[in-house]
């Protein structure tokens, strides 16, 4: 009854293999192991790219903030919606990443539309000297409320984006679950939809701790080497990020996980549908928001649920409506998602 988020799963055997074979023998540091060379071909043909530029961190910060930077000048601003994991999850690491670069915040609960998106930009006049200049936009997928954008939603976003000459950085945690849940390919909801730069997340479906940058333009590559080295993310025994990554690509491990992480949570929407749950928000992928009342809350959590309340404490009348965030991963049973739903 583990549902307080995808990072909290077990690696996937298939990872810790390739962990453990990469653990056998010496590899040349820094990015130099073969593995790599591996990880990058798969990438490259995953996503239609054969150019692309292929880089791995440890973090989804690290992959956001960098890629990022590369794009974006101190003076500028980078545009993200209310909710991104850039700005209410990273503890100013972008700005501080870009050298101080500041971020535009359109306000909305979910998907930033491109209306909203036009206006922030238009505010920001160009050429005045005592304001922000215009940045990168960066684009959640899927979103921190559990959404997923259309193609046609990307597409429309990235068009206002490119209207201004702005480039746009896909924050791809959640990579994979969005991809299978839109039935779609790695290069359709990334380069032809309009987007320069991806965060191409493992951590939440898998594997131990590694994200891909993967940019399309080869020319930002020798900068993010730059970037990486002068933060601290470039692992010197980095054969064992490869490995992960490696055994994430292998058999399309990725794909499958993702789909069984969206399974898990779509059994789980149901059965909370059924119990009467009140959705906040249609869920699309792994992540969940629906409330129902603290009684049933306090239920679960005494029987040892685990997940997060989302608007309230767990004291308080009982028949409150009380929202909360549940996550499915890989891993999740059939019945460990029975034995929470049994409790309403």
């Amino acid at each position: 009854m583990f549902f307080a988020s995808d990072n909290a799963g077990p690696v996937h055997p298939q990872i810790m293999d390739r962990l453990s074979a990469a653990n056998a023998d010496y590899a040349m540091p820094y990015g130099k192991d073969p593995i790599m060379d591996e990880v990058r071909d798969s990438i490259r043909t995953a996503f239609e790219a054969p150019e692309a530029a292929v880089y791995l961190v440890a973090t989804g910060t690290a992959a956001n903030v960098l890629a990022l930077a590369c794009y974006t000048q101190p003076w500028q601003t980078i545009f993200c919606a209310k909710p991104a994991h850039i700005n209410e999850d990273e503890c100013n690491a972008p700005e501080f990443y870009s050298g101080a670069a500041k971020l535009t915040v359109i306000d909305t609960d979910d998907k930033m539309t491109p209306a909203a998106l036009r206006a922030a930009i238009e505010k920001q006049t160009p050429g005045n000297v005592h304001g922000a200049q215009r940045g990168p936009v960066s684009i959640t997928q899927v979103t921190e409320r559990g959404s997923v954008h259309s193609l046609e939603e990307l597409h429309a976003l990235t068009a206002v984006a490119k209207e201004f000459d702005l480039p746009v950085h896909l924050d791809g945690a959640r990579f994979a679950n969005a991809m299978v849940a839109l039935g779609c390919t790695a290069a359709e909801m990334t380069w032809k939809s309009g987007v320069d730069v991806v965060s191409f997340g493992g951590t939440k479906n898998g594997c131990m701790g590694v994200e891909a940058v993967v940019f399309f333009d080869p020319a930002k590559a020798w900068e993010f080497e730059l970037r990486r080295k002068r933060g601290a993310h470039l692992f010197s025994k980095h054969r064992f990020l490869s490995a992960q990554m490696a055994g994430y690509m292998q058999d399309d491990l990725w794909i499958t996980s993702a789909e069984q992480a969206n399974a898990n949570a779509a059994y789980l929407a149901e059965g909370l549908r059924k119990a009467g749950a009140e959705f906040l928000h249609e869920p699309q992928a792994n992540m969940i928001f629906a409330r129902w009342p603290r009684a049933v809350h306090r239920k679960m959590h005494e029987a040892g649920a685990k997940y997060y309340l989302w608007n309230g404490p767990l004291d308080g009348d009982e028949n409150e409506l009380v929202a909360a965030r549940l996550v499915c991963d890989w891993s999740a049973s059939r019945e460990g998602i029975d034995a929470f739903l049994s409790h309403f």
